[in-house]
């Protein structure tokens, strides 16, 4: 079993800055896809920033410029770099990771973490 958990959630003022992080058991290299998507309470979950390995990083149109996904692959991590955060941004963040196994597509899914961006 794979184990995703968030950390780096919070409270924020507008216009200020935070980083996500998602620690994921075993070794970064062992998935293809890594994600990150957030979800306002009675709304649809939406995505945020999607990495897949062997191409560039795409991001929804309301991060653009402002968000960043990368991993560090030697503490098996993925980081959400968030600058420039509105009220907008409030939302329980999610990381996600996948794979591929006998050509099943396998997707495991953190807890989330809440980020609150208020003055």
């Amino acid at each position: 079993q794979v184990s995703v958990v968030e950390s780096g959630g919070g409270l924020v003022q507008p216009g200020g800055s935070l980083t996500l992080s998602c620690a994921v058991s075993g070794s970064i290299f062992s998935f293809n896809g890594m994600s990150w998507y957030r979800q306002v309470a009675g709304q649809e979950r939406e995505l945020v920033a999607n990495s897949i390995r062997n191409y560039s990083p795409t991001y929804a149109e309301f991060v653009k410029g402002r968000f960043t996904i990368s991993t560090d692959t030697n503490k098996n991590v993925v980081l959400l770099q968030m600058t420039s955060l509105k009220p907008d941004d409030t939302a329980v963040y999610y990381c996600s990771v996948d794979r591929w196994d006998s050509g099943r597509r396998l997707i495991y899914w953190g807890q989330g973490t809440q980020v609150t961006v208020s003055s």
